[in-house]
């Protein structure tokens, strides 16, 4: 999906035009995938707009920069004031989609990253539904990857890495050339471990179950705990519980979460129809939900939202 530029990108402190947002050839994070990233989504309100559960976001860059041992040179409250004041400065009165990263820049080469200086930006654009209007309203269409997950204790998966996504791209790519709309990956046991950048539900007599992300190579998803908590608020059961793929062909429904997915329903996978191959009606109530929560209409979940 193309991005529409928008007039300034925080870089170091500092607003730069857009164009001028560059960084070195030579900059440790382009040659060796040493950064860490958010993706973060900013809704309009009734209130103006609003930007969804921004410190555990970025609460979660500064964990993935302590797993990486990356010296990232701003508190948190910095961090979210850098969001902040960027997405008022682009004035995006319809909302818009939030990078934060932190990358090793120009200055040092070589494997190790101990001496690259540590660069953080934060960009913002206008960004529509991630797997299409169609997918969010009728499911998309899922293929099992023949690429594993990591295996944790190759790659640090409770980090947000920009290295790790390599992982994610190769299966997007076998999955879109196949034909499909997005990947399921397995781990490194061959059970359920997310998509490619989303963690992934099965509702099954009336339970909903996903694979616990710390035991399944997955990130642990905001997205994912937003709807864990309205599930629950709703009076569903919800579960950690490890899935085979065969729990994902006999499932009664299954849905995909993450920011810039947010919530969409899983018509079938592998071929093999999801229920009937309709959105089902817990993934449709959730779904719609966590559509109202993200723009400030549910009271109960207003704390998640911080006004720009």
């Amino acid at each position: 999906m193309p991005i529409t530029p928008t007039k300034k990108i925080w870089m170091d402190g500092q607003m730069v035009d857009w164009d001028q947002a560059n960084v070195h050839v030579l900059s440790h994070g382009l040659h060796y995938g040493t950064g860490a990233f958010e993706g973060i989504r900013a809704y309009p309100t009734s209130s103006g707009v609003a930007v969804f559960r921004l410190r555990e976001h970025m609460a979660r860059l500064l964990r993935s920069c302590r797993v990486l041992m990356f010296d990232i040179p701003y508190t948190l409250d910095e961090l979210c004031d850098a969001v902040t004041e960027t997405v008022r400065v682009n004035d995006v009165p319809n909302g818009c989609y939030i990078r934060p990263l932190v990358y090793l820049g120009y200055g040092e080469m070589g494997v190790n990253p101990l001496l690259a200086p540590v660069n953080v930006a934060v960009a913002v654009w206008p960004w529509g539904a991630y797997l299409g209007d169609e997918g969010v309203a009728k499911g998309v269409r899922m293929k099992i990857s023949s690429w594993r997950r990591h295996d944790p204790n190759a790659m640090p998966t409770a980090a947000k890495a920009t290295g790790h996504y390599l992982n994610s791209s190769l299966a997007k790519v076998e999955a879109l050339k196949a034909g499909y709309d997005e990947a399921i990956m397995l781990g490194p046991d061959g059970r359920v471990s997310e998509c490619t950048g989303e963690n992934l539900f099965v509702v099954r007599d009336g339970v909903i179950l996903t694979p616990p992300p710390s035991e399944a190579g997955a990130l642990a998803g905001i997205t994912l705990d937003s709807v864990v908590t309205i599930a629950q608020d709703q009076g569903y059961t919800v579960r950690f519980e490890a899935l085979a793929r065969t729990d994902l062909y006999l499932a009664d429904e299954a849905f995909l979460t993450g920011t810039a997915a947010e919530v969409v329903p899983i018509a079938s996978v592998d071929d093999r129809p999801v229920g009937d191959g309709t959105p089902g009606p817990i993934t449709t109530a959730i779904k719609s939900i966590y559509h109202d929560a993200v723009r400030g209409d549910v009271e109960r979940y207003r704390s998640w939202l911080t006004q720009v």
